[in-house]
């Protein structure tokens, strides 16, 4: 089947990217480049030995996202990632990111009626629910975004929610990512953000290759059992399977309808926890330094993984150990 990937060579897009030309399936990718390199599509053709098919558009240009759909009528289904995703940001700069992340679902929605493709995969976030939940998740735990990115996430939910309402004939499926790290194991794909990074794993890694001083830990006040956030980190090759397995889930039963799943391990791990694990495979890399918190984070978020194992056949496979393996190795062969 053809697939769009919109934002298709970021960070989580691009490993899907391989992992569905890999299960047989043609990719075509759309993305701006605001948070990617040109060089990655390159590298998606080194592993796979199969050439996507791309387009340097922003999915907010509705006649350019019109034209990417009239030269390929046979999209059977869009997984979109496009969108921007850091919480600080979103903090700071609100406008910017509920007009980019809602206009570029509202177009593409548009044009896949206007084009009859029905299916849809969407990049979700664990942010989307409430702080005041028990940990672990559930799929039905209440939903609350804190920070603007997470709203936007949860406004989009709610689009795509109540769009497929209206027409069912439609495949919506709404995927809550919590904390993907980790790279490819051929070294070649990994996270490498724009400036200095926001996400935890990117900026461990920056310092362990002497590219920054330190990391800053923000926080050490959280009422967890070093005083650092705990997340569910989950490596980006396990989550970009779930994508694979969500499209092929459409194609084997038809029609699925509306579907959530959170995407996680189910264990959190607190920065600490990454820092010190990340320093006793690799070498003791990496200094630190406790910094002020950042605004819109929470105490702790990890998730139920039992429904995606138990609908998608999903069950995260990668190890702590290999997530900072793998990122460490991917920061060392890209190293400025």
């Amino acid at each position: 089947m053809k697939i769009l990937l919109t934002g298709g060579l970021g960070f989580i897009g691009s490993h899907t990217a391989v992992d569905l030309m890999e299960r047989g399936h043609d990719v075509v990718i759309a993305d701006n480049l605001s948070n990617s390199k040109i060089e990655v599509l390159d590298k998606i053709k080194q592993i796979t030995g199969k050439e996507a098919k791309f387009y340097q558009i922003d999915i907010c240009d509705l006649d350019a996202l019109d034209k990417l759909f009239e030269e390929n009528k046979d999209i059977f289904g869009v997984i979109h990632f496009a969108g921007y995703k850091a919480v600080g940001e979103s903090v700071a700069k609100p406008l910017m990111y509920y007009e980019n992340n809602l206009i570029s679902t509202f177009n593409l929605l548009k044009v896949m009626q206007k084009y009859n493709c029905k299916n849809i995969v969407f990049s979700s976030s664990a942010t989307v629910y409430s702080p005041k939940n028990v940990m672990p998740l559930t799929e039905d735990a209440d939903l609350g975004a804190s920070n603007p990115y997470g709203r936007t996430k949860l406004f989009n939910e709610h689009i795509l929610r109540d769009f497929q309402f209206v027409n069912p004939d439609y495949d919506v499926v709404l995927l809550r990512y919590f904390n993907p790290i980790g790279a490819h194991e051929s070294g070649l794909l990994g996270e490498d953000p724009n400036g200095i990074p926001n996400n935890l794993m990117p900026y461990i890694c920056k310092v362990a290759v002497g590219e920054l001083d330190h990391l800053n830990i923000f926080g050490n006040d959280y009422k967890t059992k070093d005083g650092t956030g705990v997340r569910d980190y989950i490596h980006v090759v396990d989550l970009a399977r779930a994508h694979s397995l969500s499209i092929e889930k459409i194609i084997r039963e038809g029609r699925i309808g509306f579907k959530v799943y959170n995407l996680g391990t189910g264990t959190g791990y607190s920065v600490l926890d990454i820092v010190n694990a990340f320093n006793r495979v690799n070498g003791d890399l990496v200094k630190y330094e406790i910094a002020a918190r950042r605004p819109g984070d929470i105490d702790e978020c990890y998730a139920s993984p039992k429904l995606a194992e138990e609908e998608l056949g999903f069950k995260a496979e990668k190890t702590l150990d290999e997530m900072c393996k793998s990122s460490y190795q991917y920061q060392k062969n890209n190293k400025k």
